[in-house]
């Protein structure tokens, strides 16, 4: 698939199975998000790939930081669903921001770059058929969450990348107008 073709196309596919991305698929996703802007080279973005075991256990996280946002125990199905959310796909990437002081960088435009890797890194998957969503929540940024997998102060999570082959066909990208979104700016 082409780039422009991968850029017009692209969709989040939700239902995902087995086999996660072979080696191969992953460095392209992983050499993608590295192309991302980034102003000052600051490099505020870093990855973790949780999958097989690790789902479980990040499962039995959330689940631990949600029953501390509840106070207490959650009931059967939230429980349930709860621990459940990361075995929703084979191979789940946290993207993480570590934030740097910089005169000329603020926070903002680190998580941005952030995100812009994220969204790279979808693209690439998109552009070799492999499946991905980005999830973010009040798990992303709960600190029970962030201390479990190891973050440091000045890191935050901004989001989880399901990644995983489609279940069914992806479906079609909905046409939008560019004319509904872009104009020509006119000084006063």
């Amino acid at each position: 698939m082409d780039a422009l073709e991968a850029l017009h196309n692209r969709v989040s596919v939700g239902k995902l199975t087995d086999p996660a991305p072979s080696e191969a698929q992953r460095e392209n996703i992983f050499r993608a998000a590295l192309r991302t802007a980034d102003h000052g080279a600051l490099r505020p973005w870093r990855f973790l790939q949780v999958e097989g075991e690790e789902l479980h256990k990040l499962g039995q996280l959330f689940l631990r930081a949600a029953e501390a946002e509840n106070n207490g125990p959650l009931g059967d199905a939230k429980r349930d669903k709860t621990l459940a959310m990361p075995l929703r796909a084979p191979l789940i990437l946290v993207a993480i921001t570590r934030l740097q002081d910089h005169p000329k960088v603020p926070h903002i435009e680190q998580h941005l770059s952030t995100a812009g890797a994220v969204q790279a890194m979808l693209t690439a998957a998109f552009a070799q058929g492999i499946g991905a969503y980005w999830r973010t929540g009040p798990l992303a940024y709960n600190p029970v969450v962030a201390e479990g997998l190891g973050l440091a102060e000045n890191e935050h999570i901004d989001g989880f990348i399901y990644l995983g082959t489609p279940a069914k066909s992806p479906r079609q990208a909905r046409e939008l107008a560019t004319s509904d979104f872009f104009s020509h700016w006119k000084a006063p």
